[in-house]
């Protein structure tokens, strides 16, 4: 039978930094949806991993979602110069 404060592959002390797997979940949700909020998030989350790399794991985890920000939010201003230029913003409802 094994004690409460046995060790395990859960516990093996190589912890993944909580800030990395932020920023690449709102990078990678920020393809889809709202972007322009989940973009700038990845980034700061991404830069605050990187600075806390040294001390914990997830340094590549934090890289890519600086990178997936970055693409969020070059896609909102794509997204935007393009409805820009088919004569702006219009609702339309029914009837």
């Amino acid at each position: 039978m094994t004690s409460y404060g046995s060790s395990s592959a859960a516990s093996s002390g190589s912890r993944t930094n909580g800030l990395a797997i932020a920023s690449l979940c709102c990078g990678i949700v920020g393809l889809f949806l709202l972007n322009i909020v989940l973009g700038p998030l990845a980034i700061v989350f991404g830069a605050v991993a990187r600075r806390q790399a040294s001390v914990r794991n997830g340094a590549g985890m934090a890289k890519a979602g600086i990178v997936l920000g970055i693409v969020d939010v070059v896609l909102w201003l794509l997204l935007l110069a393009v409805a820009a230029s088919n004569g702006g913003f219009s609702w339309y409802v029914g009837g």
